[in-house]
């Protein structure tokens, strides 16, 4: 028996239904009259929300993780990326989608369907880049960026928000003329309080995980926070994301596990190697260690700032929806901008004082960090982050990978890295593992 009493999530087949429908419906789109457009898990999706309820994304970054939770149509698509001329050493994901395109394989099934835009956004290096390329693939699809990279949070001013506010306003006007269609501000309005709300939501899931024994671990949130990188701004997702907080809050209340046998805790860094995520059920079996997450997990998608009390907390939901088009595009620019996953694009210390939040906060006894090859993005400055977190009095454990290719993961070789590093927390395995 298990030191907690644990029970399947009651939400867990609505959250792969949602996921199943979003890919069914991007491929569908043309059969009911519809629009496809395309653009990357961060893009303002709110936006083209304006143009109908007939329009559906398919974003970029779930996508390629899809690709590569496949390893075998992953393989064949990075080896066709490669036959192109492009370098190992690009974003993996990107590899992955590039791959899926010339092939004309839709990894749900059928042929790629083609989008009939294009709608990003770019902060990482190859955000505008890897929608060019699309575009070209494609022949030619309207494409326009919106250009995020305005510093972090803790130094935006009017002139910056202003700045992306502005971009948000031309798009409108961009997405009505290559769409032919009438903008609804109201339905933009709606969408971007639900932006909000699931964005908030999230980041709320996540406080429970404080608790001991944490309700969720990570390769099941990996399952539930990816709903906000496909549609964060639907009702759908907004909706699911409130019972999702009342049944953790439950399985609090009432001490249900993720774990049975938690001892231990830790939290990862970046993407996973997707083709792998057996890591977890490793740690969780034989040492009776829960992964409670991490900044990536917590903040891809939620909101976070740090209180007055220098708490790591779930960023305040606005205290009323916006009045019109403008303000609505100015309120998601400066939600948006607060991001954490944003903020360490322009110094280390950023993500690590977040880091060290979060382990302090949810009393962890280590930290395992991803040396992912497959992102420059996330991955900057990770060799700075184990160093200030190693200064706190913190263990960390480092292991290499590549998220999206799994032709570069030594599987073998990062168990062995587990057991040295449970050996030093002080963690043996548990009896009969």
């Amino acid at each position: 028996m298990g030191k907690y009493k644990t029970e399947p999530l009651k939400l867990w087949d609505k959250a792969k239904n949602i996921r199943q429908r979003y890919y069914e419906n991007y491929a569908k789109a043309h059969e009911k009259g519809g629009l496809r457009w395309v653009g990357g898990a961060w893009t303002f999706d709110a936006v083209p929300y304006g143009l109908g309820d007939d329009v559906f994304p398919l974003t970029s970054e779930p996508y390629g993780a899809s690709c590569a939770f496949n390893r075998e149509f992953s393989n064949r698509c990075l080896e066709e990326t490669e036959k192109r001329g492009w370098a190992r050493d690009l974003c993996a994901y990107m590899r992955n989608y590039w791959g899926s395109l010339y092939l004309d394989e839709y990894a749900f099934g059928g042929k790629f369907p083609k989008p009939d835009f294009i709608f990003q956004d770019h902060i990482c290096c190859s955000h505008a880049k890897w929608y060019q390329v699309v575009s070209e693939i494609e022949g030619g699809i309207p494409f326009f960026c919106v250009d995020v990279s305005v510093g972090p949070y803790n130094e935006i001013d009017e002139n910056r928000l202003n700045y992306v506010a502005g971009q948000l306003m031309d798009a409108i006007e961009w997405l009505e003329k290559v769409t032919k269609r009438k903008f609804d501000d109201k339905k933009f309005i709606e969408a971007c309080w639900n932006d909000f709300r699931s964005t908030h939501l999230w980041a709320q899931i996540c406080m429970e995980n404080r608790n001991i024994p944490a309700p969720l671990e990570e390769k099941t949130m990996y399952s539930l926070y990816v709903l906000a990188t496909l549609k964060k701004a639907s009702k759908e997702v907004a909706d699911f994301y409130e019972e999702l907080l009342d049944e953790v809050r439950d399985r609090v209340r009432r001490g249900i596990a993720a774990v049975e046998n938690e001892r231990c805790r830790v939290m990862t860094d970046t993407q996973p190697p997707w083709a792998f995520l057996n890591v977890f059920r490793y740690l969780e079996k034989v040492y009776g260690c829960v992964s409670i997450g991490s900044l990536y997990t917590f903040g891809l998608e939620g909101m976070w700032v740090f209180d007055k009390n220098g708490e790591f907390v779930p960023r305040p939901m606005p205290k009323e929806k916006p009045k019109n088009r403008e303000e609505a595009c100015r309120m998601l620019a400066d939600w948006h901008l607060c991001k954490p996953e944003y903020q360490h694009f322009y110094h280390p210390k950023l993500k690590s004082a977040m880091m060290i939040a979060i382990a302090k906060q949810w009393k962890l006894n280590g930290v395992m960090l991803h040396y992912n090859r497959g992102c420059e993005g996330l991955s900057l400055g990770i060799a700075e982050n184990r160093l200030a977190l190693i200064k706190e009095g913190i263990p960390v454990m480092i292991f290499e990978g590549n998220m999206g290719d799994e032709r570069e993961f030594d599987e073998v070789r990062t168990m062995q890295r587990i057991d040295a590093f449970m050996e030093t927390l002080g963690m043996k395995r548990l009896e009969g593992k």
